[in-house]
């Protein structure tokens, strides 16, 4: 076996085996991580417990500065997805509902959340191409890029899985698989929830005012 397919092996089973531990940790009940809340039934998102502990890992801003998930994500509260420009559904459909989401917040909640976009498309989702895609959404939005061993061991970190992705005869894009969660990541550098791709607008709005008065 190569070491690219070993390695990939080795991620999908320790995801795999991540996965689980959250989907029985949301059929129970107990806190939301280091936030200290109340039961889990009280949110629309997944309750990690224990949370997932976010690499440092430095990836690349569209500004071309380093920009890591755990040391420069400075906000009460920054909300993480994985994608790809090219995304012809699941993307642009989950970015506008947590921008819908955002938007139904105070202006002082809104203020203490933080998006981040990291691209699993490198080759194609450029600085500019990302920084426009996000502009359609907010322009505060904070893209990031790396190339993609290391966009997957951050993705990794926080129980997301990333796959190669490869063009089609028809000149559409295969990126094979990507996660399609929101993930949640506190101020200790952790990750204590993650939201499903059919949350609400309303969903997210009441999550994560809740998440915010319990930090």
């Amino acid at each position: 076996m190569a070491r690219s397919d070993r390695r990939r092996s080795t991620v999908r089973a320790s995801v795999a085996a991540a996965l689980a531990a959250v989907l029985l940790a949301g059929c129970g009940s107990g806190t939301t991580g280091s936030s200290g809340g109340g039961d889990d039934d009280d949110f629309t998102g997944s309750v990690v417990e224990p949370p997932f502990e976010v690499a440092a890992t430095p990836l690349t801003d569209t500004e071309g500065e380093p920009f890591s998930l755990a040391d420069d994500t400075d906000a009460r509260l920054t909300l993480v997805f994985f994608g790809y420009t090219q995304c012809p559904d699941i993307c642009p459909m989950v970015m506008q509902t947590l921008t819908s989401g955002l938007n139904r917040l105070s202006d002082e909640e809104r203020e203490q959340v933080e998006v981040v976009f990291v691209t699993t498309d490198p080759a194609t989702d450029s600085a500019g191409v990302l920084r426009d895609y996000l502009d359609r959404f907010d322009p505060a939005y904070v893209g990031v890029r790396s190339d993609l061993d290391t966009t997957a061991t951050v993705a990794e970190s926080v129980g997301v899985f990333v796959a190669d992705g490869e063009e089609l005869e028809s000149g559409g894009y295969d990126l094979g698989s990507h996660g399609t969660y929101v993930i949640a990541v506190d101020g200790n550098d952790e990750a204590p929830m993650f939201w499903r791709q059919d949350t609400s607008a309303a969903q997210f709005s009441s999550d994560i005012s809740a998440l915010l008065g319990d930090a």
